[in-house]
């Protein structure tokens, strides 16, 4: 009987959910949502970095989140961690002056659950709309090949010539983007531009591994049910969250993920379906199982990283799943993945600042860290560590930032965002030294340990966020040269360590590896700004561009940028047209 009331509750809660697009709110789980204000009157120039630290810094009214409804607007939503929190800033910035415009805050209303809210349309409208993931009138199985590897259908020498396309695109963009915020840049563009048919700097053909199937040696899947929403599924969502499905498709067609990790996946799915835990369900945040991440090596070793949701689990429960799924893959029908490395991870509900500090990660069998080649030298990754995706790829991507960078033994390298060391680590024995930074803590352990298992005594790496310990680094090197490579995340390089890297007087060349180029355009513009009282330093200016086809099948592509003093530039520059209008020898 007892058991028969909780589902009736269950139900019940379901069901009220699913017609409240606000249920969401009374969940113990932080969203930003919550404690949302709208602040008006902004002034028609500022940026959102200005306004961050006039929130921060100096109001200190400790914003988690600041949210434009569009760029340029002149008023935007603002989230706090508490109520107390928001009546503190509603207090605080109504009335005051900022840049010359008087500010004003009110609460502002929480936005509706995106899924419940297409639901309640399609009842109201008596119309069923397509979600993404039904809009061709093909299985699950080819839907997630054309979400997943949307080129995988076109031959590779025109998935290389449409990339090419893109990044000249882009860098068009960013050379009439730099003319347009910079007017001092107008003479050095145009000589640019004629010298490069159109483009502010050289860009040389793209770049590719040999290899182009199966290259993927992470991916993360998430854990669900099929577009029926009976049978478990691991694998990769069909839409998205906002277009009114939860349904996950399968990985067995998909051409750019190995078979091991396949044979794993389907290896966990058995486990999950007989474990008798619902996968987690992103609506009304009820069941278990939420995510997988496979992480493999060319020397074939495996790690599963399995996540799930503990609930009201006690301990005790807790410690049997991990028993049961360790047993089940040492030894059981799950040993045939040959798993090296098994952890388990409890994904909570999201905390205050919508961090992961209350996802725990625990080691339960095998050795703690896999290791890959590179370059001939060998790394030890672990689970939460940053290695490029693509292995053949990335040694592709490292000799061609290595030609960029033109490196001599009187130049210290700064590696910045360094991950486990591998840029810094191969670049090693062309410059004086290397200094690598990174904020994961783990991956920090992990480059010291690869920087001793392969014999290398130049490098040193710190942890931290490199816009706070960037400067410090800079001045413990004894090089009178210093080049920067930057392998930001796909937002972007911190404003503040850009700023860093500008007035950094010993630095005369900046290598830039981007994995999302239109992203990094901001970046880009900013090193290129005349010197002002917020950007010092002489400017660093594009000389050349090289694309690498890191993600065969897909529309992405990295781009490497060499950037380079404008002086120095201006000077390459007038080599250049000399050179040009030399006549032929006879």
């Amino acid at each position: 009987m007892a058991n028969t009331n909780i589902e009736e509750t269950l139900t019940t809660d379901i069901v009220k959910n699913e017609k409240n697009p606000y249920a969401y709110l009374e969940r113990d789980d932080f969203t930003s949502e919550k404690y949302k204000i709208e602040v008006r009157g902004l002034p028609k120039y500022y940026g959102i970095g200005e306004f961050k630290k006039l929130l921060n810094e100096k109001l200190e009214l400790q914003s988690c989140k600041v949210k434009p409804p569009r760029k340029g607007s002149s008023w935007l939503y603002v989230c706090f961690r508490s109520e107390e929190c928001r009546q503190r800033a509603i207090s605080t910035i109504n009335g005051i002056l900022w840049k010359n415009s008087k500010l004003t805050a009110q609460v502002a209303k929480p936005a509706p659950d995106p899924f419940v809210k297409r639901k309640l349309e399609e009842q109201s409208t008596s119309k069923r709309f397509k979600s993404d993931a039904e809009d061709s009138n093909c299985s699950a199985m080819d839907r997630i090949k054309f979400i997943t590897t949307p080129l995988w259908n076109v031959p590779y020498a025109d998935q290389l010539e449409l990339k090419q396309k893109e990044m000249r695109s882009i860098l068009m963009k960013i050379g009439q983007q730099m003319l347009k915020e910079s007017k001092a840049l107008a003479d050095w563009l145009n000589s640019q531009k004629k010298l490069h048919n159109g483009l502010p700097c050289e860009l040389q053909n793209i770049l590719s591994a040999d290899v182009t199937q199966a290259y993927r040696n992470k991916c993360k899947f998430t854990i669900g049910k099929d577009s029926e929403q009976e049978k478990v599924i691991i694998g990769f969502r069909l839409s998205s969250y906002a277009s009114g499905s939860t349904a996950v498709g399968p990985i067995d067609d998909l051409c750019h993920i190995p078979e091991n990790m396949k044979v794993a996946v389907k290896v966990l799915e058995t486990f999950i379906r007989e474990s008798n835990l619902e996968p987690f369900d992103p609506v009304d945040h009820s069941g278990y199982w939420r995510q997988v991440t496979v992480r493999t090596t060319r020397a074939k070793h495996l790690m599963l990283i399995v996540g799930m949701h503990p609930q009201n689990l006690t301990s005790d429960e807790l410690e049997k799943i991990k028993s049961e799924l360790r047993t089940y893959l040492e030894t059981g029908k799950g040993a045939e993945a040959q798993v090296t490395s098994l952890y388990f991870q409890t994904i909570e509900k999201k905390s205050i600042g919508d961090d992961e500090s209350g996802n725990k990660l625990y080691h339960i069998s095998g050795t703690e860290y896999i290791e890959e080649t590179l370059l001939g030298m060998k790394f030890r990754i672990s689970p939460q560590a940053f290695f490029q995706v693509n292995t053949l790829g990335a040694e592709v991507l490292y000799e061609a930032a290595i030609d960029l960078a033109e490196l001599t033994t009187d130049t210290a390298l700064l590696d910045v965002c360094c991950g486990t060391g591998t840029i810094g680590l191969c670049f090693s024995k062309h410059c004086g030294e290397v200094l690598g930074i990174e904020v994961i803590p783990d991956a920090i352990k992990d480059a010291k340990e690869n920087a001793v298992k392969n014999g290398i005594t130049n490098c040193d790496f710190f942890v931290g966020k490199a816009e706070d310990i960037l400067w410090p680094v800079i001045r413990r090197t004894t090089k009178s040269n210093i080049t920067a490579i930057v392998d930001p995340p796909r937002a972007g390089l911190h404003q503040k360590a850009l700023l860093t890297l500008r007035n950094a007087k010993n630095l005369s060349k900046l290598v830039y590896i981007s994995c999302d180029p239109r992203a990094a355009m901001r970046n880009l513009i900013d090193f290129a700004r005349p010197s002002s009282k917020q950007y010092f330093g002489e400017p660093l200016v594009p000389v050349k561009a090289i694309p690498v086809d890191m993600f065969p099948h897909t529309k992405h592509c990295e781009l490497i940028l060499c950037l380079e003093r404008l002086s120095t530039a201006v000077k390459l520059n007038k080599c250049t047209v000399s050179q040009n209008v030399l006549p032929d020898k006879e």
